[in-house]
């Protein structure tokens, strides 16, 4: 299976200008923990978590205020839709993320979440294991 079979299309972006109050309350009115951050052209520059906003925002010292683009993270984890659906979850667990956008060129056309993955019989073990070690705190290399 690939991920074009199982991930969302018509993905809610926000610009880097995008205040962080305002990618709050469009999270909030979504229901979700991130969104991408794209420009007027679709090209993904990055995405942002609400784990972002708390911890690299607010911790910083970043007021509701202060552009998305101070916060994401650029350069994102990226998935094509031809990707198959094991090697996105391999990819979620190697870099202990829950979603995963997918391009084309550099163009966003959908999102992949772990949510996605684990509603499908055939994955269930392998949502199951990238969500341990997502969940699982990031050990020191020593």
């Amino acid at each position: 299976m690939k991920v074009k079979d199982i991930m969302t299309t018509n993905v809610k972006t926000v610009s880097e200008k995008s205040t962080l109050g305002e990618v709050a309350t469009k999270m909030k009115s979504l229901n979700v923990g991130s969104i991408p951050v794209c420009d007027d052209y679709q090209s993904l520059l990055g995405i942002v978590t609400d784990r972002d906003i708390v911890v690299k925002g607010m911790t910083q010292g970043s007021q509701s205020q202060s552009p998305v683009r101070d916060v994401m993270t650029r350069n994102p984890v990226t998935v094509t839709p031809d990707t198959d659906v094991n090697q996105a979850t391999i990819l979620m667990s190697q870099h202990q993320i829950r979603r995963l956008p997918v391009v084309e060129g550099n163009k966003l056309v959908g999102i992949v979440a772990i949510g996605d993955i684990a509603v499908r019989d055939n994955f269930v073990e392998e949502a199951g294991d990238a969500l341990s070690n997502i969940s699982e705190p990031s050990r020191p290399i020593m």
